[in-house]
């Protein structure tokens, strides 16, 4: 490696280490991180964020709170309601029509 990088030596992975592929590799090593390996494909997560007023949010606490209670948990967490909401929405046609009129109004 040279003082002054060349077009070769230029960019982010100027320092990288280069190893040759492994016996029966055909290109670079993908990493994994930590579970990444373990976890099927179909399991894999993606998150998504929702905005809320501050009246809704602080609504949807107590509902939260409220539905502990009523199933006997220490908390309902706003990710299980959002995951089971979710669920309904793609499982139930009269819900599904539902939202999207909702939706539509909002507009």
């Amino acid at each position: 490696m040279s003082i002054n990088p060349g077009r070769n030596d230029s960019g982010p992975n100027r320092f990288a280490r280069r190893t040759p592929p492994l016996p029966g590799q055909t290109g670079p090593t993908q990493r994994l991180t930590l579970g990444q390996a373990a976890q099927p494909m179909r399991d894999r997560r993606t998150r998504r964020t929702v905005d809320l007023s501050l009246a809704t949010h602080r609504a949807l606490d107590i509902w939260q709170r409220e539905a502990a209670d009523r199933i006997g948990v220490a908390r309902v967490t706003g990710q299980e309601v959002l995951t089971a909401l979710v669920d309904q929405l793609l499982m139930d046609p009269k819900l599904s029509t539902q939202i999207t009129r909702a939706i539509q109004a909002r507009r």
